[in-house]
């Protein structure tokens, strides 16, 4: 678990000489350091959104978006663009989404707000029409998870690879991870863990 949230941290410093792997920093540890009045957007994700689940599809498709276009790149950008994608992708709204021609893919790879990566932007393209497909059968993407819920991380990449485009482990780990289908947001003494299981995450299920 602690494993998994260091790997966010790595990618988490946007380029601070900080290595939280050998200081034996977890993402809980860090944000605690932050103070309550930082512009730090990780402060308010992780006390009010990480791990916490998500019922709405669009939610659920704009998280996988942002995780999706994180490769390679810091969490700490993606956060600080999560307005701008949300506006762009018309507020992660699935069916627009998945209705977007090639002059959307060009305004698309025009706007500095976002990532400009052809191949991030197809997939999240393809991935909307792949839910909505997933909609048509399971009436929800949201309950499509719950269905194939309880998974380890390998299953569930598997099952994503066979279905979407552009989602490795570690992006998927971390949108399972995220969304509360996967232990490992929070250490258990950090505060924000009881406020987590109080919602219910599916990990947390009695299987």
């Amino acid at each position: 678990m602690i494993l998994q949230v260091l790997g966010r941290l790595k990618i988490l410093s946007d380029g601070l000489c900080f290595n939280f792997s050998s200081a034996n920093m977890n993402y809980c540890e860090f944000v605690a350091t932050l103070p309550d009045d930082t512009d730090n957007p990780n402060k308010h994700y992780h006390d009010t959104q990480y791990g916490f689940p998500i019922e709405d599809d669009n939610e659920l498709f704009g998280r996988l978006v942002l995780e999706i276009n994180q490769a390679g790149l810091s969490w700490t950008l993606m956060l600080k663009k999560q307005q701008a994608f949300q506006t762009a992708f018309k507020g992660f709204d699935i069916d627009t989404v998945a209705a977007f021609d090639e002059a959307d893919i060009e305004r698309l790879l025009a706007d500095a707000g976002i990532v400009r990566n052809r191949l991030k932007i197809n997939a999240a393209i393809y991935n909307a029409r792949q839910i909505k497909q997933i909609q048509q059968e399971y009436g929800s993407f949201k309950n499509w998870l719950d269905v194939n819920h309880p998974l380890d991380k390998a299953e569930w990449v598997k099952l994503f690879k066979k279905h979407f485009k552009f989602v490795g482990g570690e992006i998927v780990g971390e949108f399972l991870m995220s969304t509360g289908y996967l232990p490992g947001a929070h250490i258990e003494s950090c505060p924000v863990y009881q406020e987590v299981l109080e919602c219910r995450p599916k990990w947390a299920e009695v299987v």
